[in-house]
């Protein structure tokens, strides 16, 4: 698997074609994300609206489905388990924007916009309870084992972010093992749920597959920052380094990089609210001293670390849609 560009309407055919196997079990997903968050309060039905207009692609539901159909027919208890999933996805967005005040998600305007802060954060809970609740209805302690511990690597790898003082002495091993704990656990989670649903002898590979898919995706995501086109200006958004966020592409490059160019990035991190000039010049910096090539080659390296995870599971559709989602996580534009 190589990262390339495709456009973003050759990507949502692939993400449908992936998805074609469970097509009508990720229907009921929706239907169940209903039943779980419902509740007779009004707030909580004005704000459940909101969030089911927000949900994405389903994507974590779809790795979770794809796994438990590995060798037949997907069993209906995993309908159930990628809704939670979605759940606990969805609760993450929710509190990151809580903690960032963000605006908007998706282009939709978020909780914090519609209603206020302290509704957001709430909600966020009330979406987590909703998820570990269904969890103990169904009362299979091993998925909620998996999905519980999922949860709280993203916990602390959200609390490890916050305690990061000094941001550009975060190392190549500290953001491993942040993203892994951010994004690649719950994706890990769906794949190993997805298994003790319906292929449980392939439990180990489908949780290193998606162990490393989300390594991949991560990195990935972390990539357009730097190379994503902004519609109005034509240049990449830069949002992590105006936010102090110190991703893989910088860290790299920075191993690489003059002092003289290192000047530039410790003056951009020591201001407070960074000019886009500042911004777009450490971008440039960031791709002269090869940040970004090196990215690419670890996401290719998740990439084929994923896809070799695979090699033993049966040959089928669902084993295809697994393959696909390899080059969809790396090529996707968001």
């Amino acid at each position: 698997m190589t990262l390339t560009t495709r456009t973003p309407s050759a990507l949502a055919a692939a993400l449908r074609d992936i998805q074609a196997p469970v097509r009508p079990d990720l229907e009921a997903v929706g239907q169940e994300l209903w039943r779980i968050v419902s509740a007779d309060v009004p707030l909580v039905q004005n704000v459940q609206e909101h969030l089911m207009g927000m949900k994405g692609k389903l994507f974590r539901p779809t790795l979770l489905l794809l796994s438990s159909s590995v060798e037949g027919e997907s069993p209906r208890r995993a309908v159930t388990f990628a809704a939670i999933i979605e759940l606990i996805h969805l609760a993450t967005l929710v509190h990151d924007d809580a903690v960032d005040h963000s605006v908007l998600r998706r282009g939709m305007p978020t909780l914090n916009a519609l209603f206020s802060h302290q509704v957001s954060v709430i909600m966020g809970d009330y979406l987590y309870l909703r998820a570990l609740r269904e969890l103990v209805t169904i009362g299979d302690l091993e998925a909620m084992r998996a999905i519980t511990f999922a949860s709280n690597e993203m916990t602390l790898g959200e609390i490890r972010q916050l305690a990061q003082y000094d941001a550009l002495s975060f190392s190549e091993r500290d953001y491993e093992t942040l993203i892994r704990a951010k994004t690649a656990a719950l994706f890990m989670a769906a794949c190993d749920v997805g298994a003790q649903c319906g292929a449980p002898q392939h439990r180990e590979a489908l949780s290193r597959f998606g162990e490393r898919l989300g390594m991949a995706f991560q990195v990935a995501d972390d990539l357009l920052d730097y190379t994503e086109q902004q519609e109005m200006t034509g240049k990449p958004s830069g949002l992590d380094l105006k936010e102090h966020k110190v991703t893989l592409p910088l860290i790299a490059a920075l191993r690489e990089m003059p002092a003289s160019a290192r000047a530039r990035v410790d003056a951009l991190f020591a201001s407070a609210e960074p000019e886009e000039e500042a911004i777009a010049e450490v971008v440039t910096i960031v791709r002269e001293h090869g940040g970004l090539e090196y990215a690419r080659r670890r996401a290719d390296q998740y990439s084929r670390e994923a896809e070799e995870a695979l090699a033993d599971l049966p040959e089928g559709p669902s084993k295809s849609s697994l393959l696909d989602a390899i080059g969809y996580v790396v090529e996707r534009r968001w």
